[in-house]
């Protein structure tokens, strides 16, 4: 019998596809051709199946779905550390939104999304959900890379460096929109900052936006107990109320943080069939709460994982956010069942990849979906023994362990190194901005 010819095979020591759930394979290999899997077979079938043009084995690694960063604001990159120990309001308004006023620009973001983006593709991030200033700076520096990206057209009620008003914020975003349309990799999204910096008016061109262009919305809510008391102050209402109000919650609706939820909330963000982007280390950095994780699950609501900025983190790094949504799952619910590793693995891959509307391309390794894998290496004595692959990814292993990476079966990381981009061009742009930064 005749070989098909393949671009790439895939041999590994163990793959944990997410889809089927709860599912580990062991000596299998994935099969890729032009960007997409052909098929997930037996290592022995496959070589006699396939003849492929290049085969990389990786004998000591697990192999998983490329990692969907669902909440970050990457340029921010260039302000890591630079308020650390405050409160949310403190932290925003005596420190980041100054700095803001006196660096941000075009170069400051696309620096800064080059940083954040070479920073999560050597942690096995593949796809990135972003909210920030100057889209078509995050593009260019991601489309250098060559990182899946679904970047937000930002929208606050006051000026920056960017744009004068909430207009002018759309206006030069659904611009940004319009130049990148149809590329295979950038996408975009409204974001609205937050319920407490946008005016009604703007949330209802927003909704009409979103239904136009069919694009998701991608909106901080619930973060803090202050920012629910200020809207029942304003606006007589909870900010989710709100927005289901304004014809906002849906399907399209990806809600960041949701920590502060009563019962109502939930309801209404499960009818609506709304996705959360839970960022469990931020959310702990800022003292902001625990968000109810396993109730929202049970609604059926797509939970994904985001790593905020790296300024509220301070690291962009999935793997520490599984772990610390599984152990404040536990902790919270006081039972150790909660949350367990598959389950946590769902969340970084496919419930992101869903609530972003991908799930049909990415967030787990099937036939028919872009090849967006990453492997980890288990040979190191600190990672053995080795017993349960699921288990070791998140409480074992992390983003030190990431070997390789490949998205639409393009490889962007061999053996830890990137690709696309030197470490000394990598340092020189971070020593840069961070001399400005310090004047």
């Amino acid at each position: 019998m005749a070989q098909t010819p393949i671009d790439l095979l895939i041999e590994a020591r163990y793959i944990v596809p997410v889809e089927p759930f709860d599912t580990t394979l062991e000596h299998h290999s994935i099969a890729i051709r032009g960007g997409r899997i052909e098929a997930i077979l037996p290592s022995d079938e496959a070589r006699r199946l396939y003849l492929a043009r290049e085969i990389v084995n990786l004998p000591e690694h697990i192999v998983t779905p490329g990692l969907v960063n669902l909440h970050t604001h990457a340029a921010m990159t260039l302000m890591r550390g630079l308020a650390d120990d405050l409160p949310l309001m403190r932290w925003l308004h005596e420190a980041i939104w100054p700095a803001e006023a006196r660096h941000v620009s075009h170069a400051f973001v696309r620096d800064g999304s080059l940083l954040a983006g070479s920073e999560m593709l050597r942690g096995g991030i593949t796809t990135c959900n972003d909210m920030y200033f100057f889209p078509q700076a995050s593009a260019e520096a991601f489309d250098r890379l060559g990182l899946r990206a679904v970047i937000g057209i930002t929208v606050i009620d006051f000026p920056s460096q960017y744009a004068s008003d909430a207009d002018d914020y759309l206006n030069k975003g659904l611009a940004s929109f319009e130049s990148w349309r149809g590329h295979p990799l950038i996408q975009f999204a409204l974001a609205p900052h937050a319920p407490y910096t946008v005016s009604n008016r703007s949330f209802e061109r927003i909704g009409t936006l979103a239904e136009e262009l069919e694009i998701p919305i991608h909106i901080h809510i619930h973060e803090t107990a202050d920012e629910i008391a200020h809207s029942l102050r304003d606006f007589g209402q909870r900010p989710i109320a709100r927005l289901e109000s304004l014809g906002l919650l849906g399907p399209n609706l990806i809600g960041v943080h949701a920590v502060h939820l009563d019962p109502q909330d939930i309801e209404r963000l499960g009818r609506h069939h709304c996705a959360i982007a839970h960022c469990p280390t931020s959310n702990m950095k800022l003292a902001s709460g625990t968000a109810p994780v396993s109730r929202l699950l049970e609604q059926g609501l797509s939970v994904g994982l985001g790593s905020d900025g790296a300024a509220s983190n301070n690291r962009l790094d999935l793997w520490r956010e599984m772990l610390h949504a599984t152990l404040l799952a536990k902790l919270s619910n006081g039972d150790a069942s909660s949350l367990p590793a598959h389950q946590a693995l769902r969340m970084a891959t496919l419930h992101g990849a869903r609530a972003l509307g991908l799930d049909h391309r990415i967030g787990s390794i099937l036939p028919g979906k872009a090849a967006d894998i990453c492997a980890l290496r288990i040979d190191d004595p600190d990672s053995l023994p080795l017993f349960d692959p699921a288990s070791h990814l998140l409480y074992v292993l992390g983003r030190h362990c990431v070997s390789d990476v490949w998205i639409d079966g393009q490889r962007k990381v061999k053996g830890g190194e990137l690709l696309q981009i030197s470490n000394t061009e990598l340092l020189s742009v971070a020593r840069l901005w961070q001399n400005k930064l310090r004047q």
